[in-house]
């Protein structure tokens, strides 16, 4: 299975205040609250974690077909950080997924699946966002994921 998520950077500073009180304490786990805490920079954090958890999120429930989202159920490990990339896991109900994110100035978008050869045999495709233009849906993606002025489609 396998999942993506998509994270405008620029909408999320303005929609989500993630420094507020109790924010964190339900969506992260305490080891994830550390490394976000003692972060070069703490934002980008927040968001990779954010994407990673969504991102096996949807590939879990592409398999289960359950909804029930709750982001504190899903653990980010094995984070490693380069300048415009990260890898890291997810565990989630017992299932390990690995994840390959990019990050950008504007965005940082995750893939997450169950087994990594899939994370190399995938088409990635990021476009601009227009809700009223659906015809990115005949080209059958794999998964789909928008936020802001974002949309990442995946292919195998």
């Amino acid at each position: 299975m396998i999942g993506n998520d998509i994270v405008d950077l620029n909408r999320a500073a303005k929609e989500s205040n993630w420094k507020r009180t109790g924010y964190l304490e339900k969506i992260f786990t305490p080891e994830e609250k550390f490394l976000i805490h003692t972060a070069k920079d703490p934002d980008i954090l927040v968001w990779l974690f954010w994407s990673m958890k969504e991102a096996a999120y949807k590939a879990a429930t592409d398999q289960t077909k359950i909804r029930s989202f709750a982001p504190f159920l899903l653990s980010c490990s094995n984070l490693v950080l380069h300048p415009g990339t990260a890898t890291g896991n997810i565990t989630y109900d017992g299932k390990l997924y690995h994840s390959q994110s990019i990050i950008t100035q504007t965005y940082i978008h995750t893939i997450a699946a169950t087994r990594t050869k899939m994370l190399n045999d995938i088409k990635l495709k990021i476009d601009d966002y227009d809700a009223a233009d659906r015809s990115y849906k005949e080209s059958n993606p794999t998964s789909i994921s928008h936020h802001g002025s974002f949309l990442a489609l995946i292919y195998l």
